[in-house]
């Protein structure tokens, strides 16, 4: 179950270096398209193969698996390969490694689920290692400075994911890959007409664009998925989430490989973000604990 758990939040990290990649030749519009458009092909005959759900059961809930595509599928996706047009793919990786926190705190203000004094620490360590990346470091001209768009832009996508996350838990009812199927086709249903009128299908199909196109649409779409929730039966969605936090070691190591340089603030940074995560992760076991197939909806479409 650990080699799963690598390899799935390994294949979420190469989104960002691939998405990365083709983003100057591609719009975020055309790769949110393309990836998904693969994924749904995938993701149809796998459920069917592991499922076998009843399909009129789950298009039944499709004013749910509306909202859910328009924030999850459309959204997230959109704003996180408009973020990486003006951001490195390690200062994304890093804003996004806040997303647990952020579930925590709007978990707490749209459902009232209660917040702890060391989750609240958490909290705000998380916030103060972003800060330190966004600022890179300059905390004393945090009104004034000028802030990267990208990072903006990823902070606006995380915004987006936690309340996904949270109108997710609705699906627990429905069968985790044919739910993300459906909800996946529903998106790509959306963004036809706005992939037509703005720049269709015309880009360049070049070696590079092939290969980060397949990528994004077989591994994290798909390939993580699947290992995300093989390892989520056996150990539980709690000891499998800590290792999310791999997402951002992995983009780190992936960005050196590549050229990219780390700097030491983004290094601080990402170290209060992991301790902060760590602390609001920490909970108590409620009564009713998440189902996999909840947390799975939450975490499939990174």
């Amino acid at each position: 179950m650990i080699l799963f758990l690598v390899l799935a939040n390994l294949f979420w990290a190469g989104n960002y270096i691939f998405g990365k990649s083709i983003v100057d030749v591609m719009t975020p519009l055309q790769m949110t398209f393309s990836r998904w458009t693969i994924a749904v092909c995938l993701l149809f005959p796998i459920a069917q193969l592991i499922e076998k759900p009843d399909w009129r059961s789950v298009f039944k809930a499709w004013r749910l698996i509306l909202i859910l595509s328009v924030f999850g599928v459309i959204g997230y996706n959109f704003l996180l390969y408009e973020a990486l047009r003006f951001t490195t793919s390690m200062n994304a990786a890093l804003v996004n490694a806040m997303n647990p926190a952020l579930i925590v705190l709007l978990s707490a203000l749209v459902l009232r689920e209660r917040i702890s004094g060391k989750h609240g620490v958490g909290l705000l360590i998380s916030l103060l290692g972003v800060l330190l990346v966004l600022t890179k470091g300059q905390l004393s001209q945090i009104i004034h400075i000028d802030y990267n768009e990208g990072d903006l832009l990823m902070l606006l996508a995380i915004l987006v994911w936690s309340i996904y996350s949270i109108l997710g838990r609705r699906m627990a009812g429905i069968p985790p890959i044919a739910g993300t199927a459906v909800t996946a086709l529903f998106g790509l249903i959306l963004l036809l007409p706005f992939a037509i009128s703005f720049g269709g299908f015309n880009f360049p199909l070049t070696k590079e664009t092939i290969t980060g196109v397949l990528y994004m649409g077989i591994f994290p779409s798909v390939g993580s998925f699947i290992f995300w929730n093989a390892s989520i039966r056996q150990i539980g969605a709690s000891r499998a989430g800590i290792y999310l936090n791999l997402i951002t070691v992995f983009t780190a190591i992936m960005s050196v490989i590549m050229g990219q340089t780390i700097t030491w603030i983004q290094v601080l940074g990402g170290g209060l973000v992991f301790a902060g995560v760590y602390l609001t992760s920490r909970m108590k076991k409620p009564a009713r604990s998440d189902t996999a197939a909840e947390k799975l909806e939450e975490q499939v479409t990174h």
